[in-house]
């Protein structure tokens, strides 16, 4: 097993004494991925990584699935086998049992009474905490999925013309992942013109940009396995006087959180230095959303920034800030840069200016 996912296990395995755990069952594709290099999509069938408190993990395989070689001990079994049985034969069967959050319940209540000697509870905090803290590989390759997602939102602005559609946009933006070396999208991306703004989530559609539209794009390309994402807000020729008001109460709503950014600074005050300053500017109520989320093999993977959040920030961890203003009808504006939280304060992976700006005056 190559020496970083050696660390990484040995890692978990510090997690589980903590609770301790006599065992610990994994069957999120991505975490197995993290501990052992192996990837497959098990769809329907089971697919579990059993570590113990020491010795070798034991990989549970469907023989369809494929695997690499690794410091871990294979255990296949067959579409005709009962996989849950063979699962409950080969690990623990005393003491307290973590089981991933996303065990179905058709193999984990088969399973419990299976191994009826021992105590099941959720265990994924044990990957999810060491995951949340990137090691030098993973910044690696986080930081090149942003290089690659700024060149990509800059190409759109410069697409983007009168009389272009949403859509049109989207999949230019789809195709430029593409030709600049990324795997594709690491979510749908968003497009939203004027009024469609003012909707967080809203989905790319048919409406043509007109003069004095703003422009919101939230995006993000996935390159080896990694995820990038980041939003800018810009307005098409024009804009009058509170879209450009508001824009600047965004940004700086997001600098001031990222500002504050440092190894055992609470999630919940970084959310605040953002929420504070949009509240103070009378928008409060307009700020609909928790400030940012964890991102890494998916675009959202555990811990968020959010007043409910009373975890400190650490080292390698990489979330997004994401402050937005939204009004009905009218428009919406949202500047999300992702970090990666340093040994004194933060860097910011995404290095697009986030002044408000006009497209389509060349």
């Amino acid at each position: 097993m190559d020496n970083f996912f050696e660390a990484r296990l040995e890692k978990v395995r510090a997690e589980m004494a903590t609770k301790r755990l006599s065992g610990l069952i994994i069957c999120d594709p991505q975490s197995i991925f993290y501990l052992t290099g192996v990837k497959n999509e098990p769809y329907e069938r089971l697919y579990a990584l059993f570590i113990a408190p020491s010795g070798r993990p034991k990989l549970f395989l469907n023989r369809l699935f494929t695997c690499t070689d690794g410091d871990f001990d294979v255990i296949w079994y067959n579409d005709t086998d009962d996989a849950t049985k063979i699962l409950a034969q080969n690990i623990v069967q005393t003491g307290v049992i973590g089981v991933d959050k996303i065990f179905p319940a058709r193999f984990l209540i088969p399973l419990m009474i299976g191994v009826k000697g021992a105590k099941f509870l959720v265990g994924s905090a044990c990957v999810d905490s060491v995951r949340a803290c990137k090691d030098e590989k993973e910044q690696l390759l986080m930081k090149e999925a942003s290089r690659i997602n700024d060149i990509c939102i800059q190409r759109a602005f410069d697409f983007i013309r009168e009389g272009i559609t949403e859509v049109e946009v989207a999949d230019y933006i789809r195709a430029c992942f593409r030709e600049e070396g990324a795997d594709g999208e690491s979510f749908d991306t968003i497009v939203s013109f004027g009024a469609n703004a003012a909707d967080p989530h809203h989905e790319p559609d048919r409406t043509v940009l007109k003069d004095g539209d703003c422009v919101l794009i939230d995006m993000g390309c996935k390159k080896d396995g990694y995820c990038a994402d980041m939003t800018r807000t810009a307005f098409f020729r024009s804009a009058d006087d509170e879209a450009v008001k508001i824009h600047d109460i965004v940004r700086q709503a997001n600098e001031k959180a990222e500002s504050i950014i440092a190894p055992g600074v609470k999630f919940a005050d970084i959310d605040a230095a953002a929420r504070d300053i949009i509240s103070a500017a009378g928008y409060g109520e307009h700020f609909t959303h928790r400030l940012g989320h964890f991102i890494g093999q998916s675009e959202h993977e555990s811990g968020d920034v959010s007043a409910a959040n009373q975890e400190s920030a650490k080292e390698g961890m990489i979330f997004s800030i994401e402050p937005g203003i939204y009004l009905p009808g009218k428009f919406g504006v949202r500047i999300e840069d992702l970090v990666l939280v340093t040994a004194n304060g933060c860097q910011r992976l995404n290095l697009v200016d986030k002044h408000y700006h006009f497209l389509g005056l060349k």
